[in-house]
């Protein structure tokens, strides 16, 4: 997964660099490359999420070892 999303934003910056002004390229880079890969990497970091929150949980109501 983190291969393709490199290799997603390796096209996208080179996406960016063919626009004709710089505010073209930025748009481009973000709207075409970041943003679909924040969104993509935070739906599939639900588990991990609710994981996490259920080890932290399970941590707090355990008595500390002394």
């Amino acid at each position: 997964m983190l291969l393709v999303a490199v290799a997603w934003l390796y096209v996208t910056v080179l996406m960016a660099f063919t626009e004709p002004t710089v505010v073209a390229g930025i748009m481009t880079f973000l709207l075409y490359g970041a943003l679909p890969l924040g969104i993509l990497f935070y739906i599939t970091g639900g588990k991990r999420r609710k994981r996490k929150r259920a080890a932290e949980a399970a941590r707090r109501d355990e008595p500390p070892t002394v």
